[in-house]
């Protein structure tokens, strides 16, 4: 077992070299069972304390995800234990004081799949780390005479299967409840005829758990239940969620009831999962999941919880259940990281509300251990979400070592020429090693090595994640310096067999997703997907991490010589990309407002052209109905943009949009979360694709920081302006921030013509208050209140 963190790690060893005298031990499968055959094994083993407890505790992980017992109590309330990292290379130990549960003592283990074993990404690849499953624990006693005992897992325990006949975390859940034998989780039980597990040896090595761990956090009663047919009853939460459902009453012994969990109905009102499963079928026929199924024992106050699983659901077809249900029969429970909340918005306009709402829902459902994609398809850390989203997340939530961690799995997932992973922790199938491997190292996607740390700096003025990943950010800038000196696109190849200087500076090659879902464009094409030309957003990006790795080095305090190297390839690409991308009329190709969108935001634009661009930005809007063209990349900068180059009006308008590509038309067919696509359900209510992806909800920063008004000047909101602006229809708007410093409220109201902006600054904060008439005044500690 190593014992090395990879250099910078955020994390620290769980045991020290001569602590661990637990072993791995291994569920001995003869075959390894099919993906949605794999149960959950029962791991125990007894013994007694002869003296008299003073302290005890207990250290456990796994390859799976494991639940321990002690005496038939569940230890913790963690959920997904022990969480998803790189399992090949760190996995996380979870750490439990239980003084007061020893005595004539039974150690239960539950262990599945968990992230280790289940189907994952959207090739739905099973057994991604490995094809068995292992645990390890070590239960630490310390006696009132000073003496220790250590009782670790090893080949002297016994294993059989449990109650759970099936658990996968896509797929769903088994259980038959007639299987569960309380007597197991006892001291006495009699388990001589379980296996026997096999000790082996795991490279990886075991770090502690430092981020906030994934809980239960909420239960929601349904809204309605519906019977659309003789066997099967439709429930609706009426609200997007991942988790899993409790279900309070079984029924009789015997009684079998499914649980079908979706986040739309079909045309007859039963949930469909169709939108969920991607069209390849190259890659064989995939199964959508979400999926659990129960067995009843008849006994009275039994209920279903399935805790192997999670989905994203809103709606439920139960199948098979003996009786009309009611709301009290069922209750939906959000699942995700326990993370502290920091950042509110509310206003008197109910479209903003929803707005907000459904993005705050969307990232809780995705922040589940990791910055997920989607709770429902994938349920993957794509770099280039959280590198988008990072900076709204930080207002919402303290997302400072929930984002450490991840960044950690992305640092040590990075190859060793730079190339940074699309995906943290991988799948295999997309992973350096899978076949998928070409399509690694993205543009937007890898930036994320450097845009999320400084995001956390920025926002909670803490270095250590740019400290931990600065390496790691210098050899990807590297990386792409190498593509754009060493390759050149086949389509520029022929368009100039030459090239030019400038195209030293120039990324090109080989695969990039580029902006990524642009309203009309179609991406189905996968031969066109793999060799479109995307310099255009791979040399913007290799330009603004460089700037920001400028700004990382002077915070860091880097050599002078180092910050000159990066200022130098930061005006190298920022020329190439002037050089090959504005035409000889001062415009852009490709003329997109994605294009101008990012050229404007990323500083790229010549001081003579700035306004000729942002005219043909709003020329574009206007072509297009009044609606936005950008994709996933642009579109948390497109608003900012305009109002911050004298177009405010058409970002209020392109805001309150309520017809696709918008995000008000997502509110008008029903959405609860923020859409994969601008158009996740069409006119004639289908689905495609994910509903519930925050990326597009990135959005709301523009009601923080510029409805609201509350803009920090300095790290941490030390130093902050509030300078609200304005639009007819809202007349009250509030916002209220938790900083390293305490909370920041701000509140207005328009009452006719009479304006009034109330601010409360926490110790060791000042800042500067901009009314709409212009007047400037001193924000001090206390409350404030200014009118115009």
């Amino acid at each position: 077992m190593s014992q090395t963190l990879h250099a910078h790690s955020p994390y620290s060893l769980a045991f020290t070299p001569n602590e661990l005298s637990a072993r791995w031990i291994k569920v001995a499968e003869s075959e390894v069972p099919q993906p949605g055959e794999r149960p959950v094994y029962q791991i125990r083993f007894e013994f007694s304390c002869g003296k008299k407890v003073k302290s005890a505790r207990i250290r456990a992980t796994a390859q799976g995800q494991y639940q321990l017992f002690i005496n038939g109590v569940k230890i913790g309330d963690e959920e997904l234990t022990p969480g998803s990292t790189d399992y090949g290379v760190q996995i996380a130990v979870q750490t439990f004081a239980v003084t007061n549960l020893v005595d004539k003592n039974a150690i239960v283990i539950l262990l599945g799949d968990g992230w280790f074993r289940s189907i994952m990404g959207a090739f739905k690849q099973p057994n991604n780390f490995g094809t068995h499953v292992a645990v390890l624990a070590q239960l630490e006693i310390t006696y009132e005479d000073g003496s220790i005992e250590i009782i670790g897992t090893n080949k002297s325990w016994r294993v059989g299967t449990s109650h759970i006949t099936s658990a996968d975390l896509i797929l769903g859940q088994s259980e038959d409840r007639r299987l569960i034998n309380s007597a197991s989780y006892k001291a006495g039980f009699d388990d001589s005829a379980w296996a026997q597990p096999e000790e082996i040896s795991v490279d990886a090595v075991l770090v502690s758990q430092f981020a906030p761990p994934v809980r239960a956090t909420e239960e929601i009663t349904p809204v309605s239940i519906k019977r659309i047919s003789k066997d099967v009853q439709v429930v609706d939460l009426g609200q997007n969620i991942n988790g899993w459902m409790r279900l309070l009453d079984l029924g009789p012994a015997g009684t079998q009831v499914t649980l079908i969990h979706g986040e739309v109905l079909d045309a007859h009102g039963d949930v469909t999962r169709e939108h969920l499963i991607l069209d390849m079928p190259q890659f064989g026929k995939q199964d959508a999941g979400q999926v659990d199924r129960v067995i009843s024992a008849g006994i009275a106050g039994d209920y279903f919880e399935p805790q192997f699983t999670t989905h994203g659901f809103q709606f439920i077809s139960v199948l098979g259940y003996p009786r009309d249900l009611t709301i009290n029969d069922l209750r939906g429970i959000v699942v995700h990281s326990d993370l502290k909340k920091t950042g509110w918005f509310e206003s008197n306009d109910a479209r903003l509300n929803w707005l907000h709402e459904a993005t705050v829902w969307s990232l809780r459902d995705n922040m589940c251990d990791v910055p997920t994609d989607c709770p429902t398809r994938e349920r993957a850390g794509w770099t280039g979400d959280w590198q988008i989203f990072a900076p709204t997340a930080a207002y919402l939530f303290d997302v400072n070592d929930f984002s450490r961690k991840w960044l950690a799995d992305v640092v040590v997932g990075q190859r060793e020429d730079g190339a940074v992973p699309n995906i943290a922790p991988p799948d295999f199938m997309g992973s350096f090693k899978g076949p998928m491997a070409g399509i690694n190292a993205s543009a937007g996607w890898g930036d994320a090595i450097i845009a999320v740390p400084l995001a956390m700096y920025e926002e909670y003025g803490d270095t250590r994640a740019l400290e931990e990943c600065w390496d790691g950010a210098q050899k990807w800038i590297d990386f792409g310096l190498h593509r754009a000196k060493t390759l050149r696109h086949p389509d520029r190849e022929k368009l100039r067999p030459v090239a030019a200087a400038h195209e030293e500076f120039l990324w090109d090659s080989p695969y990039h997703w580029g902006e990524w879902l642009e309203p009309g464009v179609d991406v189905s094409d996968f031969g066109v997907l793999l060799t479109a030309d995307r310099s255009d957003v791979a040399t913007a990006y290799l330009h603004r991490s460089a700037k920001q790795m400028v700004i990382a080095g002077k915070i860091l305090g880097k050599p002078d010589s180092v910050v000159a190297y990066f200022q130098k390839v930061a005006g190298n690409t920022k020329n190439a990309w002037q050089k090959e991308f504005i035409t000889a009329n001062g415009l852009l190709d490709p003329d997109t407002q994605a294009h101008y969108v990012r050229a404007l935001d990323f500083g790229l634009v010549p001081d003579e052209l700035r306004t000729k661009f942002v005219d043909r930005l709003v020329e574009l809007v206007r072509a297009a109905g009044t609606h936005l063209g950008t994709g996933f990349l642009t579109t948390p900068y497109l608003l900012p943009v305009l109002a911050d180059n004298g177009h405010l009006d058409l970002a209020f308008e392109l805001l309150f949009q309520d017809t696709p590509p918008s995000w008000l038309a997502m509110r008008n067919r029903g959405a609860t979360t923020v859409w994969e696509l601008w158009e996740g359900i069409n006119e004639e209510g289908k689905a495609f694709a994910s509903l519930n992806h925050y990326s597009k909800g990135a959005v709301i920063s523009f009601l923080h920081r510029y409805i609201a008004g509350l803009v920090a000047t300095k790290p941490a909101y030390q130093e902050f302006v509030v300078a609200p602006k304005m639009h007819a229809d809202i007349k009250n708007v509030s916002t209220r921030h938790i900083t390293k410093y305490g909370e920041i409220t701000v509140a207005w109201k328009l009452d006719g013509k009479a304006f009034t902006l109330n601010v409360t600054a926490p110790q060791g904060t000042s800042g500067k208050a901009i009314l709409p008439d212009g007047s400037e005044h001193v924000i001090k500690v206390g409350t404030n209140t200014f009118t115009c």
